[in-house]
């Protein structure tokens, strides 16, 4: 039984149709995301370069004639019962359908309660933004149930701020922006300052994006996340004592960081530094796509790595050695840690004829130096947040 019959099905049981038959819910894919280059620049106000992938969380949702809430984790066989009238954080994992819920009361829109039974295909903590997802779908669902007319941009803004304030996690805008604007076959370079965007034709004619789970599982919440976000805040403080017109790590140079930073605070500078670079190698990138040439935008990736690891420190050892291993193999061209950190993936670009090869090889490799599985996850682009006719 797929998915999609799953969750129909639970939902037909736990919320049957009064006063008899069973009422038929509406549903939404909602996908994850996999970002090629520039990672931790969302927040500094940089770019990225995202796109939506065939892994997605999937919701049943339904108008109820009260204002109580009830929701349903097919995958983690737990329910939550509340109300429209209590909007607070419970800590758990309702928050991520709560938090969208509140923005959109505080938004003035009135509304009934409703039905939700949701489940999905991305691994969780895989960095593949298993909450983007399920908050665009949440907030998407609100929008053509009750037809409140809000744009695609501003369900965005929503998720971000629901995640931001309700359940606590300083996220930037790239994981919800790329979940529900994404285009099949293309990527985004987004401009995380002003929110414009320009889709890329991605032409990976015997290339596959294959992601490689390290089985180390991360929380954004409890991570030091929110720290490196402060650290770089810190260093736009430090530096506009110098240069007043300065807003974000945007607008740094390396020649800036290198004459206030580099001696008075070697921490803060690192922080600082893989930013400002990061933004330019995601320039480089699009230029280098732009010009039908993988080989470059896959060096890129490497250098992306490196510096998230060593200057952003947001690795660790077990995605270092997934990238390690990608090097040895010929075909790879490029390999990096994607999301948060701490855990979660690898995004590899990989010939399809080396695919087997690698596939080989990362899994003997990671379990002999590590003791640890890993899941390969062959990815592809597809459009963002939907309603399944």
């Amino acid at each position: 039984m797929d998915l999609l019959t799953q969750l129909t099905r639970s939902y037909q049981q736990a919320f049957p149709a009064e006063p008899s038959g069973q009422q038929t819910p509406l549903l939404i894919c909602s996908p994850g995301r996999v970002n090629l280059i520039g990672e931790h620049t969302d927040y500094n106000e940089g770019f990225v370069l995202p796109a939506a992938i065939d892994k997605a969380i999937y919701l049943a949702v339904g108008p109820r004639a009260d204002d109580e809430l009830h929701f349903i984790a097919h995958d983690l066989n737990k329910t939550f019962q509340g109300s429209l009238t209590d909007l607070t954080p419970t800590h758990t994992w309702a928050d991520y359908l709560l938090g969208v819920v509140a923005q959109f009361r505080q938004a003035g829109h009135q509304f009934n309660g409703f039905n939700c039974v949701f489940g999905g295909t991305i691994p969780m903590g895989s960095g593949l933004s298993s909450s983007a997802a399920l908050e665009n779908g949440v907030g998407f669902a609100l929008n053509e149930l009750f037809q409140l007319g809000v744009d695609r941009i501003t369900l965005v803004k929503r998720s971000q701020r629901a995640e931001n304030e309700f359940v606590g996690a300083k996220v930037g805008i790239m994981d919800m922006f790329a979940s529900m604007m994404g285009k099949a076959d293309h990527v985004i370079k987004l401009d995380c300052r002003s929110l414009d965007y320009t889709y890329a034709p991605l032409q990976m004619d015997g290339i596959r994006i294959v992601l490689c789970d390290s089985r180390v599982k991360h929380s954004l919440v409890t991570s030091e996340y929110n720290t490196r976000r402060a650290e770089c805040e810190a260093g736009v403080r430090f530096l506009q004592t110098f240069y007043p017109e300065i807003k974000s790590l945007r607008d740094v140079t390396m020649p800036m960081l290198d004459q206030h930073l580099r001696d008075t605070n070697p921490l803060i500078y690192r922080r600082c530094a893989y930013v400002v670079q990061e933004n330019q190698r995601l320039l480089d990138g699009v230029a280098a796509l732009e010009a039908d040439d993988i080989d470059t935008f896959g060096q890129l990736m490497y250098g992306s790595h490196e510096g998230l690891s060593h200057w952003y420190e947001v690795s660790c050892p077990e995605l270092d050695i997934l990238v390690d291993i990608a090097r040895q193999q010929p075909g790879v061209l490029g390999s990096r840690m994607m999301g948060g950190g701490f855990g979660g993936c690898t995004i590899n670009l990989v010939r399809e004829e080396v695919l087997d090869d690698f596939t080989k090889l990362i899994t003997e490799q990671y379990k002999a130096r590590t003791g640890k599985d890993t899941y390969l996850h062959v990815c592809k682009i597809q459009d963002g947040t939907n309603v399944i006719s």
